[in-house]
């Protein structure tokens, strides 16, 4: 089953500054207001109120505050932290019993308690429903959950899987009460019932209005009476103009570097507009069709790697609001290493380009095509690939070219092997290597692209699994990119910059900026 909507939408992308910074505190300065409520805009959907169901940027930002997961990620960290839960551990050696025990005094926000019988509903009911657009593909090492009392939940997993804590720390994780979703199928009333900080009020396709959940049990301190998010749907004009006049409070993922640039420049010192950059582990990739006549053949991806300048689109496309990526495993995750910049170096080589052409027996200059979708990944992709097509045929070894397709009928074309090279970004489920690895090498690839290497598959991703302790799989990982760099089914081009766009008065937006990805309403206060 294909992961369909944790793609990100839009490229987390702004102009940032130190000089920026200024009028974004912490929640803890003077002018904190427990009794404001903050409006944020984005320009993501929210696709899906129902967690089995949602896998995409804008919804896992609605589970992640209206829902609990037994554990979650505190600010600044990736080790998962107990919040439903009052403790989880692994019982076996071999890290495939994990157990729960709950929180005592748990109840969801319609009043109903929460107990272990609400756990396995939850999980039973995701993987039952096995929605294409659901998270339950992650979960596929969960056999069953068993319920020894009301406190306890015990997960027994087909095979070793020491990321199953950080796989029910993300969104898709959050619990429902077993009485108000059907067992079968999905809930359509766009409502949501969880047990998180916050409610959801109301929802329709313009706004989603949230307020504090007076019976929430867990770790977040809330510094707002409310939050009201404001959905643009793709339009980055509108939540520009809804920014500077003061209809939005925050702005969170969706303008663009030029928009963030005009901000900048008239805004006055008594409105006062800032930027603030926080850590991300979005990627973006180059994939290649191992099995397409032209790029099948590995001299040309080779030759691709050695002219590709990440620097340049970087600075031409992406006005430095991005870093380039030489690695499969984001810079910030466990397992990060340069392996494409010491296979490929840094700076574009002609020479060693045609080299890698010649000894794969290409003579001639090689045709290529290459395929975007500006409504899926932003209207810069089409930009990047220009220039990447640019890039390639000043080489004088390429005739490249780019063409632009709508991303239902991308992702048809790619699942039918039409493309030989295309773009794919990555927004994590959670911050651990495994997520920048098996979905790509492992069984079930998502990246559609044919490719299978046995020492990844059957030697490296199960060992990797199989290690509770996350830091010891540095090594592996680093095989495993080594692997990756050499065969080059995929070509890792930037690390996105996560932001946020503020007024002034409104604080402790860097502290729901993270490698988690998770956007955390409770965090963020504003002066009255």
């Amino acid at each position: 089953m294909k992961r369909h909507h944790r793609w990100p939408v839009l490229p987390a992308l702004a102009a940032l500054s130190a000089g920026l910074l200024a009028g974004c505190g912490t929640g803890e300065e003077a002018g904190d207001n427990a009794d404001s409520t903050v409006v944020v805009g984005m320009t993501d959907d929210v696709l899906a109120t129902d967690p089995a169901s949602g896998y995409d940027p804008g919804s896992w930002l609605l589970f992640n505050n209206v829902f609990q997961s037994l554990l979650s990620f505190p600010r600044g960290g990736i080790e998962p932290k107990p919040e439903a839960a009052e403790e989880c551990h692994f019982t076996d050696a071999h890290t495939q019993v994990f157990e729960c025990t709950l929180r005592d005094g748990l109840e969801f926000s319609n009043g109903d308690p929460f107990t272990s019988e609400d756990v396995k509903f939850t999980f039973d009911r995701m993987l039952k429903i096995n929605d294409p657009s659901g998270p339950a593909v992650m979960f596929a090492s969960l056999d069953k959950i068993e319920t020894p009392d009301e406190k306890t939940a015990v997960f027994k997993l087909k095979f070793p899987d020491a990321t199953f804590p950080s796989k029910i720390a993300s969104g898709a994780g959050s619990i429902v009460p077993r009485g108000e979703y059907p067992a079968d199928k999905l809930r359509e009333d766009g409502e949501a019932v969880g047990s998180g900080p916050y409610q959801l009020d109301s929802f329709d396709e313009d706004k989603a209005v949230f307020s504090l959940n007076a019976g929430y049990k867990g770790t977040a301190e809330t510094r707002n009476a409310g939050v009201t998010l404001k959905l643009f749907r793709g339009d980055r004009a509108a939540l520009k103009t809804a920014l500077t006049e003061g209809e939005v409070d925050v702005a969170y993922r969706g303008l663009a570097a030029s928009d963030i640039a005009d901000i900048e420049q008239n805004s006055t010192g008594d409105e006062e507009i800032s930027v603030l950059e926080g850590n991300s582990a979005e990627v973006q990739h180059l994939v290649f069709n191992v099995k397409d006549p032209v790029v099948g053949n590995v001299g040309v991806r080779k030759a691709i790697a050695y002219l590709l300048d990440r620097e340049a689109l970087i600075d031409k496309v992406y006005e430095q609001t991005a870093t380039p990526l030489y690695s499969i495993v984001p810079a910030g995750i466990t397992g990060h290493n340069t392996a494409f910049f010491d296979t490929y170096g840094g700076k574009p080589s002609k020479t060693a380009a045609a080299q890698a052409l010649t000894e794969a027996g290409v003579t001639d200059k090689v045709k290529l095509t290459l395929w975007s979708t500006p409504d899926r990944y932003g209207p810069s992709t089409d930009d990047e690939f220009e220039a990447i097509a640019e890039q390639l045929n000043s080489s004088g070894l390429f005739d490249a070219q780019v063409k632009s397709v709508k991303f239902d009928q991308y992702e048809k074309d790619i699942a039918d092997g039409k493309y030989g090279v295309y773009v794919k970004g990555w927004v994590p489920d959670y911050p651990d290597p495994e997520n920048f690895t098996g979905p790509f090498f492992g069984e079930g690839n998502v990246l559609g692209n044919n490719y299978e290497n046995k020492t990844i598959t059957e030697d490296l991703v199960p060992a990797t699994a199989a290690q509770r302790e996350r830091s010891a799989t540095a090594n592996d990982y680093g095989e495993l990119q080594d692997i990756v760099a050499e065969e080059l089914p995929i070509l890792p081009v930037w690390q996105a910059k996560q932001y946020a766009v503020v007024r002034d008065g409104v604080y402790g937006l860097e502290k729901c900026l993270d490698a988690s990805t998770v956007f955390r309403f409770w965090e963020i206060s504003k002066s009255s």
